[in-house]
């Protein structure tokens, strides 16, 4: 069973930065296809960036193309989601997920079948 587990939440001003990790566990994680959700109170679970399994491919939403990267270390089993120029609209919980398929990231969240259990990000203005 692959377990996930996120890191790097915390409370941040406007135009601050975070990074948050994701160790993968239980699995072959080189083989995975990794993305990072966000739900924020009383809202969906929303796709925020992807990353194939070979690293080569990536993708974000519109709202955090050129502020956050998503990476991985397959040696490590870690992905990453950097996040600069943060904005108090990012507040949510992060969530990492894991696609045991080996293809390009997918902006579903039923396209993923294990998750983490989420850290929170706060942005205050």
């Amino acid at each position: 069973q692959v377990q996930l587990v996120e890191s790097g939440g915390g409370l941040v001003q406007a135009g601050g930065s975070l990074r948050l990790s994701c160790a993968a566990s239980g699995g072959t994680f080189r083989r995975y296809t990794m993305a990072w959700f966000r739900q924020a109170p009383g809202k969906e679970r929303d796709f925020v960036a992807g990353i194939s399994w070979y690293g080569g491919s990536t993708d974000y939403v519109d709202s955090v193309k050129d502020r956050f990267t998503i990476s991985r270390d397959n040696a490590k089993n870690t992905v990453y989601l950097q996040m600069n120029s943060l904005k108090p609209e990012d507040t949510a919980v992060y969530l990492c997920a894991a696609d045991p398929a080996p293809r390009p990231s997918g902006r579903g969240w039923y396209e993923y079948d294990y998750w983490g259990q989420g850290t929170q990000v706060t942005v205050s203005s």
